[in-house]
């Protein structure tokens, strides 16, 4: 291990593996936000910005991304900054790359960390550091820099709390796959209808929030992996702070480890949690409004009035539930087979589909009456897997070996037919007590 003067640090994160961990103690002042005309430095002689590079067994990329990162923010950033490598539990010579750029470049440090995760990894640096504006970006670097300083400038200026980069704004230049392009639009456009979510791109490497605003925040996000983001955006939104998005460039790293089928399901467990938090009123998002001197009644309500806005609010939440079920049902049925698939794929989307029409399409807040509510949903539950299933099975009994599109199309019908008869029995039955 390095030196102590080379600024490494190590921390033993002693929270428990499910998600439930409280946040490092932060240590920095919380002002009220957006106050003043220039963000100063938190404390005495501390960054303006401090640039977080979470990485895992990355010994290759780590020191080319970080001399660039470096040099760039030398060359261009008109503040004393910091770059900080939060290396989660690497295995290989990730640590000992570390404290070599450590030694070899001013204004680099090194925190470790025992486990993996890069929420955990995030919370831990951002938690510790005192720089005024804290930031983050992938190690590879995929967004362009020359983003960054739109990105950390309404920060500094006071105009906004976060900044994030999005992949999907207009004036965004992507390079990737379609795979990876289709998994992105269906992720954000579920959050759109899960969670209600007005932010275009909610997993873009690349984002930045004020100390003050962190130091609020940190304790309530619990996801120590992928969905730390998503979480962190939705409760800023909730709780009435500005959220600055920046069109970015951004090209795909081709040698990525991120197993999507994994990311996936722990996002919409993550999506599941957090509509059940937001839904029961367990977080304090108006003490958090409160001391961040946002209002949170200006936000205007999401809420439709009456059949004709239910109708509106159902449809856009069943088209991106269909999306997100035609998604799972891809990324499934090679390892699952075609009936396994549709039933995974059903079942992740209709309890979100459920929670989300319970809280967007009908007004319906609090615990009071969610057992009742999603006990009945599981006949709808049933009725739609009949449906797809059989379609499914009848499919398969007319043509031996169909293609992927006959199936997708053959659930997209038995979908629309199902779409019907569950608004009808929304309606009527399962949420018969708010009309």
């Amino acid at each position: 291990m390095p030196a102590p003067n080379l600024g490494y640090m190590a921390l033993t994160d002693p929270s428990p593996p499910a998600g439930l961990e409280p946040a490092v103690a932060p240590v920095v002042p919380t002002p009220t936000v957006g106050t003043s005309a220039v963000v100063p430095a938190a404390l005495p002689g501390a960054p303006t910005l401090d640039v977080v590079v979470p990485v895992y067994n990355e010994q290759r990329d780590l020191g080319p991304s970080v001399r660039r990162l470096h040099a760039y923010l030398e060359r261009t950033f008109p503040y004393p900054f910091r770059i900080t490598i939060a290396d989660n539990a690497s295995t290989d010579r990730t640590p000992e790359v570390a404290g070599q750029l450590a030694a070899e470049l001013d204004h680099v440090s090194v925190l470790r960390l025992e486990q993996k995760g890069r929420g955990r990894a995030l919370r831990a640096a951002w938690s510790a550091s005192d720089a005024a504006v804290l930031a983050y970006c992938d190690v590879d670097l995929s967004t362009d820099l020359a983003a960054l300083l739109p990105l950390v400038a309404p920060l500094l200026s006071g105009h906004s709390d976060l900044a994030i980069g999005t992949r999907l704004g207009r004036g965004s230049r992507v390079a990737r796959g379609m795979k990876r392009e289709l998994i992105s639009r269906g992720y954000n456009l579920l959050l759109r209808g899960a969670l209600a979510t007005g932010f275009s791109d909610a997993q873009c490497g690349f984002k930045a929030i004020r100390a003050d605003a962190a130091a609020a925040l940190l304790p309530l996000v619990r996801d120590p992996g992928w969905f730390f983001d998503t979480e962190l955006l939705v409760l800023a939104e909730r709780a009435g702070l500005r959220i600055h998005e920046v069109p970015v460039d951004w090209v795909d790293d081709p040698d990525s480890r991120v197993d999507l089928v994994a990311t996936a399901l722990a996002d919409l467990r993550g999506v599941l949690r957090l509509n059940r938090a937001l839904g029961s009123g367990a977080l304090p998002l108006a003490d958090l409004a409160a001391r961040l001197g946002r209002d949170r009644a200006a936000r205007p309500s999401r809420v439709p009035v009456g059949l004709g806005g239910q109708l509106l609010r159902f449809a856009g939440i069943g088209v991106l539930s269909t999306g997100l079920y035609l998604l799972l049902y891809l990324l499934l049925r090679d390892p699952l087979g075609a009936q396994a698939a549709n039933l995974g794929a059903l079942l992740v989307t209709a309890v979100g589909n459920t929670s989300a029409n319970r809280a967007i399409t009908f007004g319906v807040q609090g615990r009071h009456g969610a057992l009742r509510h999603h006990a009945r949903a599981l006949v709808l539950f049933g009725l739609g897997l009949a449906l797809t299933g059989g379609s499914l099975a009848a499919l398969h009994t007319a043509v031996p070996d169909p293609s992927w599109s006959a199936e997708l199309l053959v659930l997209i019908a038995a979908n629309l037919v199902a779409s019907v008869l569950r608004f009808a029995l929304l309606h009527t039955w399962v949420f018969a007590a708010r009309r």
